[in-house]
C-alpha cells in the first residue's frame, strides 16, 4: 500500500522556494522563488542576491542611507532571477514565491507569460509597489493566491 502522508504539490514547491531563499546573502530579507509547469515540473528557481560577478562582500546590503549605499539599486529579486535562470518557455507556468512580487518583478512575470502566482507573505501589501503589481496582474488576468501553510514541520538535515 502506498504512503498517504506525502506532501502536496503546493507544499513541495513552496518548500523549494523556502529552501532557495536560504541561499540569499541578504541579512534582512531572504526571498525564494520556484517556477513550475502545468505538469508539475520545476522549470527554474531563484533567490534574491547580487548580479552574477558582483562580489557579495563588496556590495552594500544596508537598507538605510544614501541610495547607492543601500542594496536597493543592486539586488536582483528572486522572481527575476528565476525567470532569468530558466531555459524553458514560462508561458502558462505557475510561480511559487515567499514574498508577493514588487512592481518591477510583476512586469517581468507578465512579459514571460507566467499565469499564476502562489505567495507566502504579502507584508508590503500597503506599498504602492505591491498595489501596482496587483493592478497589473488583475488587468492581464494573472491569478494570485496566498499559500496557506500546512500544520506540519519538515526537517531536513544536511
Amino acid at each position: 500500500m502506498k504512503r498517504t502522508d506525502h506532501i502536496s504539490w503546493d507544499e513541495y514547491f513552496m518548500g523549494i522556494a523556502l529552501l532557495s531563499a536560504q541561499r540569499s546573502k541578504d541579512p534582512n530579507t531572504q526571498v525564494g522563488a520556484c517556477i513550475v509547469s502545468n505538469e508539475n515540473k520545476i522549470l527554474s528557481v531563484g533567490y534574491n542576491g547580487m548580479p552574477t560577478g558582483c562580489l557579495d562582500d563588496a556590495m552594500p546590503w544596508g537598507r538605510e542611507g544614501a541610495r547607492l549605499e543601500t542594496k536597493y539599486p543592486f539586488v536582483c529579486h528572486a522572481e527575476l532571477n528565476a525567470i532569468l535562470n530558466s531555459n524553458f518557455s514560462l508561458k502558462g507556468s505557475k510561480l511559487y514565491v515567499t514574498l508577493f512580487p514588487c512592481n518591477e518583478c510583476a512586469k517581468a512575470i507578465i512579459q514571460c507569460g507566467i499565469s499564476e502566482i502562489v505567495y507566502l507573505s504579502d507584508k508590503y501589501a500597503d506599498s504602492d509597489e505591491t498595489k501596482a503589481s496587483k493592478m497589473m496582474f488583475d488587468m492581464v488576468g494573472i491569478k494570485y493566491s496566498l499559500y496557506i501553510p500546512a500544520e506540519r514541520a519538515i526537517t531536513i538535515e544536511l
